[in-house]
């Protein structure tokens, strides 16, 4: 009898040292706020790439990338980086020809892409070459065949261009706000039995 106390009096002294070794476990839910992306919101894009009707290659419908030129902040935190890509479509092109015809093209904003989702956006320009009308009149006054060998500008848009945009739908968004410190709850203690008399 004396043996199983002893060995319980042992595993007692074990548990208990066990416990008083034990660290607080700290306890906190993560702190998220919902806001919006409204409709609307502006993005200012830089153009990746030169677009030009000279040469004849740009085609209704080709596609361009652009990035964004600046953050985009919202609740005082950056929904969308600098430089996040974003992608366009050539509405239309027309070259530049004879008569004095300058060359013309059209794009728009499909969207921008931001963790791999893509935003959808709005937005749209345009260039015009040069038409070189006065040149085909005078050339005409003199030597009507030379009026018809004259030609306008081709259009242009550098890289580096900044193209107005706008967020074209709503989009949710989970902010992580700063959090109060964990709370800490300390392990229970258990108290060893005083041995009896």
């Amino acid at each position: 009898m004396l043996k199983y106390c002893l060995a319980g009096a042992i595993a007692l002294a074990s548990v208990a040292t066990h416990a008083q070794v034990a660290q607080p476990t700290p306890i906190a839910a993560p702190v998220a706020s919902a806001a919006v992306l409204r409709v609307g919101t502006e993005v200012p894009l830089r153009l990746s790439e030169e677009l030009t009707t000279k040469g004849k290659q740009l085609r209704v419908g080709q596609r361009f990338h652009l990035e964004t030129a600046e953050p985009v902040v919202v609740n005082g935190v950056t929904v969308i980086p600098a430089g996040s890509p974003a992608m366009g479509e050539i509405t239309d092109v027309r070259n530049k020809g004879m008569w004095g015809k300058s060359g013309h093209l059209a794009g728009r904003v499909l969207f921008v892409t931001v963790n791999g989702r893509q935003i959808r956006m709005s937005g749209a320009f345009d260039d015009k070459g040069v038409t070189g009308t006065a040149g085909v009149v005078g050339a005409i006054a003199l030597v009507p065949v030379a009026g018809f060998l004259m030609t306008g500008t081709s259009a242009k848009v550098p890289a580096g261009s900044i193209v107005k945009s706008f967020v074209d739908e709503d989009v949710p968004l989970s902010i992580a706000t700063t959090a109060p410190p964990p709370l800490a709850v300390n392990a229970t203690v258990p108290v060893a039995p005083q041995p009896a008399k």
